[in-house]
């Protein structure tokens, strides 16, 4: 994790659902807004446009959000020929996560790929179901393919985006979260990683398997990283960066 994390700002809109009919979020949806900032930005939050999404990155590289992720958004729910394998039938603003993106083609500044790509990292995180996988993180054509055929658009670095969201998960398939003094924050980045925490003395099988180990509230005498923080919360955030 860069040490320089994007911030999310909420900015919010009314259009959208509360809740999510009982469902779960399980994909991603990427699109592109075809206008420029701030006017895709008030479009979304003008309740004629009927049109939402979660999160909004912007070509500066803020991110936005516009509904919480257990709400419903409005930005996939016109199904169109879809080529999706996980579209049920049912409206898919229910089980997914929209993110737009300012532009037009699908080009994207430095800035904005960064704090996307850190963005679907961190809802990957959060819904470990939202896999590196081409169902699980789509483009909405996938959805509508006849009245959004350029939806996130040609540009758009799909190629680049799961090369570098695989490159994080093969590093941290390797990686082991090693409890040594704090547990709670070592079962935090466990969870937040998905990643198997270790209790002190019981390591000995990850190290022969030559697994890299974070430990926790502990010294660094045995060549592997430690952090350590105040606190659980302090040390947890401390090795995500």
């Amino acid at each position: 994790m860069p040490k320089n994390m994007p911030k999310i700002e909420w900015v919010g809109t009314p259009n959208h659902r509360a809740g999510r009919n009982g469902r779960k979020p399980l994909a991603i949806v990427d699109h592109i807004t075809a206008g420029s900032y701030p006017g895709c930005l008030s479009w979304m939050q003008n309740p004629a446009s009927q049109a939402s999404t979660h999160y909004l990155v912007l070509r500066d590289g803020r991110i936005l959000q516009l509904v919480k992720d257990e709400d419903t958004a409005w930005h996939a729910g016109a199904v169109n020929k879809p080529s999706w394998s996980l579209y049920d039938g049912s409206n898919p603003n229910a089980y997914t996560l929209g993110i737009e993106h300012e532009g037009t083609d699908g080009e994207l500044t430095g800035a904005q790929y960064q704090s996307t790509l850190w963005l679907h990292k961190q809802l990957m995180a959060r819904y470990p179901v939202i896999t590196v996988d081409d169902q699980r993180i789509i483009g909405h054509y996938r959805i509508d393919s006849v009245n959004r055929p350029n939806c996130p658009g040609p540009k758009f670095p799909w190629a680049q985006l799961f090369k570098d969201l695989k490159g994080e998960n093969d590093m941290l398939d390797n990686l082991v979260i090693y409890a040594d003094g704090d547990t709670g924050a070592a079962l935090i980045l466990s969870q937040k990683l998905g990643c198997p925490m270790v209790h002190k003395g019981s390591a000995d099988k990850y190290q022969a398997a030559k697994k890299h180990w974070v430990g926790v509230q502990g010294t660094n005498d045995a060549g592997n990283i430690y952090y350590a923080g105040a606190n659980r919360a302090e040390t947890a955030r401390k090795a995500l960066e």
